[in-house]
């Protein structure tokens, strides 16, 4: 036990002078100065280049849009009304065609979607025109499981 009293008397002694030198190094660091030594970088080039620092993107104080807009061309507004001209009806009895007026925006893939949701009929192909007074006409070929008939009775031009 002796003995550890000594080596606690030991470890203690330095402890006083640590202090003191701390204390004397922050004396001789504020004397100085931080900036004392401080050395200016060797410019290579006669022209100043700004450097390039982060730039933030902009963001506005409000939306622009308060709520997403809804879909623009749905079934409805892609088809306009079948047409039934004897044209028409000779498609729907030889080739298993349905012949429709629609949105002269629509594509025929929006032409083939709305066809689907709206009677439950899958298309095989669209084949589309535009009509000299403006407006586009669609042909749309079912495929052989559905017949176009009752699609158009289903309708109702028949």
């Amino acid at each position: 036990m002796a003995t550890t009293k000594s080596a606690k008397r030991k470890t203690a002694a330095p402890k006083s002078t640590k202090p003191e030198a701390k204390a004397k190094t922050a004396k001789k660091a504020a004397l100085q100065g931080v900036h004392s030594h401080s050395s200016r970088k060797p410019r290579t080039s006669v022209s100043f280049h700004r450097p390039k620092t982060l730039r933030l993107r902009r963001e506005g104080r409000y939306p622009r849009k308060s709520i997403p807009h809804a879909p623009r061309m749905d079934q409805y507004r892609t088809i306009v009304s079948p047409l039934n001209t004897e044209s028409a009806m000779k498609k729907i009895e030889e080739h298993n065609t349905l012949v429709f007026l629609v949105d002269i925006k629509a594509n025929k893939r929006q032409i083939k979607d709305a066809v689907k949701k709206l009677w439950d009929v899958q298309a095989a192909k669209v084949n589309t025109l535009i009509r000299p007074d403006g407006k586009k006409k669609a042909y749309v070929r079912l495929t052989p499981d559905h017949d176009a008939l009752d699609v158009a009775n289903k309708i109702g031009f028949i």
